[in-house]
Parts: structure tokens; sequence; C-alpha cells
């Protein structure tokens, strides 16, 4: 059994997006969904720092200083692309002009809590940048991250211990694991990776799961 690793998570995140989407990529992870948007649909990502038509990292060549992201990341741009200044994206966050946002999280809980910032995580400081106005500015959000954390403990739970950035407000999970829809039942699973049992899944799930009636399997191209 094989987890998938960062590219092939932002990959399966970035199949779901919606046509005619504005989509705000939250740094980390979920910044690189970017590089793997599918070609046969159309939609705009959005960054804090106000560039709406985000393209893929920039490659060799490619790298211009004055086109960076949130995250200070140097990146393309897509046709249409608009800019504009952080008062102006943080309008369209605030406004509920954003479709979806993937986000990083250290936890989900089975309510859909989401906590993705602690001021006590070392070398990262007490920064929840614009994740709070996302959480719940954003029409659906969802979250790639691990489903277990280096030291095995889960990140979906049934209460989050760190501090909560949105409360009820994720949609979606997306882990190296399987892809979980937070619902009223609690959390339910749509794909499951290739060789990874549902008690194998549970034992690392601090929560109960319930599987959709067409559970897949989880796969994700070589990346």
């Amino acid at each position: 059994m094989t987890p998938l690793n960062r590219n092939q998570i932002a990959w399966r995140a970035a199949q779901d997006l919606p046509e005619g989407g504005y989509v705000n990529l939250g740094l980390g992870m979920p910044v690189l969904a970017a590089n793997y948007a599918p070609e046969d649909r159309e939609f705009m990502f959005h960054t804090e720092n106000g560039i709406v038509g985000v393209g893929p990292v920039a490659g060799e060549n490619e790298e211009d200083p004055d086109l960076v992201d949130a995250g200070s990341q140097k990146v393309t741009l897509r046709p249409g692309a608009a800019l504009a200044d952080s008062a102006m994206a943080f309008a369209m966050i605030r406004g509920g002009h954003i479709d979806v946002t993937i986000l990083g999280g250290f936890q989900v809980s089975v309510t859909g809590d989401l906590a993705n910032w602690d001021a006590e995580v070392p070398n990262k400081g007490p920064l929840v940048g614009g994740a709070m106005d996302l959480a719940v500015g954003a029409k659906s959000v969802w979250v790639a991250m691990a489903h277990t954390t280096r030291d095995g403990a889960p990140r979906l739970v049934e209460t989050c211990t760190y501090p909560l950035t949105g409360v009820g407000v994720v949609d979606r999970i997306y882990t190296d694991l399987a892809v979980v829809e937070v619902t009223p039942d609690g959390f339910l699973v749509h794909e499951i990776l290739k060789d990874l049992s549902r008690d194998a899944l549970q034992e690392r799930t601090a929560a109960p799961l319930l599987y959709s009636p067409d559970c897949a399997v989880l796969s994700a191209p070589d990346l």
C-alpha cells in the first residue's frame, strides 16, 4: 500500500474542480492543484494578493518577479487573467464570489470544523492568513492534507484540538488515503486507496467512517 504523494493529492483534488468556477488555492499542497487543472474545463484560480487567473507554477525561463502568488511563489497567468490589489482580492472572498477554496489542514472534525493554524507550531507563528476569510466566504471548502500526522495521529477527528479556523465549513477532504465528504451523518468515504482495507482506514481515523454505495478506488498518475 503506497499512499499518494503531495502532487498526487493535489492532482486528485483538481479533477473535481467545477467548470467556470473561481477557485482559491491555499499555501502549500493546495497551490499545486494549479499544475494539474483539467485542460477540458475552464476556471479561474484566485490568490489573496490580487491575481484572478493564476496558471501553473512558473518553470525555468518562465519566472517573472512581478508575478507571485500569496506565498511568494512565482506563477504564470492563464488566458483572460486580471490583476488587482489585495483589498479587491479579499472583497471577492468576503463577497461570496469564490466557488471553491482548497486549503491545507491540521485537523477536520466530523462536523466539518477546520483547524489549519496554530501559534505553537514551530517556525510558523500565529499566522492564520486569509484562511478564516476563505473558510466562511467561499461557497465550498475542500481540504487537502495527509490522513495522519508524521507520528501517525489521525487528522480526521471527532473534535478538533487545534484552534479553529472555521466552524462547520468543510465539505470535502482529499488525503493520501481517501476522498471523504463531510455530511450531516458524518464522514462519508467516496474513494479509498487500493490495497488499504476499510478497517485499516478506520484505524487511521478518529471518528466513524461511512462508505458511499459506489465507493471507488483512489488512484492518481505517477507525479
